[in-house]
């Protein structure tokens, strides 16, 4: 989904422009497995694996007590996660987000979130990256319901990677946050190839409403190079139709990059795209399809601003502003009425019942922290154990193994015995029998 483009239509008629590399691919991580090229299958994605992949920390799995650590992962830069404003505190945990995602999907092959691999303009500094990421992932996905938990991505050289490959890893859930949760049913509506589009377009206008704020020149575009070429000759600028009538550049992923270390060449293979499904069995017009834009047009205020705004970048910078306002007047009116509402009911109620209420609060606290204490030793238990089967199975594997090894060496000695005993000469078995 991710096509490389070139620079900004705007961008390409004024002189002394560069050209920046546009990425911006998703797909979904599920537990079905994948067909590989050569007909051979593998196991699907697993949710709290990746997670602990991308954010380069230590991961457990509750459903199989498997461990994914990656805490020495070099390259994370920085991890977050965003949830929206409302939703329950636990949605922040990544571990026990993505757990709660794998134990409410029950099916093999059930889908379990969506993830973005985002190219970002290296010609930003760090801090303007993690705040690009950030006003895009509050903007497009967590103002529709969305947890989102990314990681920044920094390039290792020492690797082979390019000193200039900056991106981000964005996992998305498939169900709205609730106060009380992840909602019992998925939201269908996030699916439409259409709103990935707009996602396409808004991150290409994003990076470079970024690359204008830093004073830089350089430019993406999300769309293709045919549709770049068609449009320059629309402005009859043939000097630029003729730069953008060439090949697409390939993404090159880390098993090309170690073929080349390696001294030999990688070569593509054309692949067969769901041809296990067989599609082609299908007529087109029997072929089911989903309109989900015409009725997913996110929250009523984001299609407002879409529709005031328009191509008006000061528009849209201005809008951000009023937003980031909006919301910091409303934490600060939340944390003011939590004060007037426990105030008033000290006044009314008395001191007492407010002392109460203060005691079952931290007598619950104290019962969850017990509650967590217990189920850390329990489970440092469980790996003490399985620890102690590991050490006994290897010890009584070690012992049989030796004792074979000391079969076998007095057996040698015992024909090196014989062989001395008849000066020298090998035994024949009959005389070896006496």
């Amino acid at each position: 989904m991710g096509q490389l483009a070139g620079s900004n239509p705007q961008a390409a008629a004024l002189p002394g422009l560069t050209v920046a590399i546009y990425h911006f691919s998703g797909q979904i991580l599920g537990r079905k497995p994948k067909r590989n090229p050569d007909g051979s299958y593998r196991p699907g994605s697993k949710a709290v694996a990746a997670a602990a992949y991308r954010a380069g920390e230590r991961l457990v799995d509750r459903a199989n007590s498997e461990v994914h650590d990656y805490s020495r992962r070099g390259g994370v830069a920085h991890s977050e996660i965003i949830a929206p404003p409302g939703s329950a505190p636990w949605l922040t945990d990544r571990e026990t987000l993505w757990n709660t995602v794998e134990a409410m999907e029950v099916r093999k092959d059930a889908q379990l979130a969506r993830e973005f691999n985002m190219a970002l303009p290296h010609e930003l500094s760090q801090d303007d990256r993690l705040d690009l990421v950030r006003t895009f992932l509050e903007t497009h996905f967590v103002r529709r319901g969305m947890v989102a938990d990314f990681a920044l991505h920094d390039p290792l050289p020492d690797h082979g990677q390019s000193e200039k490959n900056f991106h981000a890893h964005v996992m998305l859930t498939l169900r709205r946050a609730t106060a009380k949760g992840l909602d019992p049913v998925k939201t269908r509506e996030w699916n439409s190839k259409e709103l990935l589009n707009v996602w396409r377009s808004e991150w290409a206008s994003a990076c470079n409403l970024a690359l204008e704020r830093a004073g830089k020149r350089t430019r993406i575009d999300h769309r293709t190079l045919a549709a770049q070429r068609e449009e320059a000759l629309a402005r009859h600028d043939k000097a630029r139709a003729m730069e953008l009538s060439r090949t697409p550049e390939i993404h090159v992923g880390p098993k090309a990059r170690q073929i080349v270390r390696g001294g030999r060449v990688p070569v593509s293979r054309v692949r067969e795209v769901n041809a296990h499904r067989k599609r082609e069995a299908v007529a087109p017009a029997q072929r089911r399809q989903r309109n989900y834009p015409s009725f997913d047009h996110g929250s009523r205020l984001s299609w407002l601003e879409q529709i005031v705004a328009g191509n008006n970048v000061q528009l849209k910078r201005d809008l951000v502003t009023i937003n980031r306002r909006f919301d910091r007047m409303n934490r600060k009116l939340d944390h003011w009425q939590r004060r007037v509402t426990f105030t008033a009911e000290g006044a009314i109620k008395g001191p007492v019942f407010r002392f109460n209420r203060w005691k079952a609060a931290q007598e619950d606290k104290q019962r969850r922290e017990a509650a967590a204490r217990k189920t850390a030793h329990a489970r440092k238990r469980l790996d003490q154990i399985a620890q102690l089967l590991k050490e006994l199975e290897r010890a009584a594997t070690g012992a049989n193994h030796r004792y074979e090894r000391s079969l076998i060496r007095a057996k040698e000695v015992e024909r090196w015995v014989r062989r001395v005993r008849h000066g020298g000469r090998p035994t024949s078995r009959r005389r070896e029998r006496w």
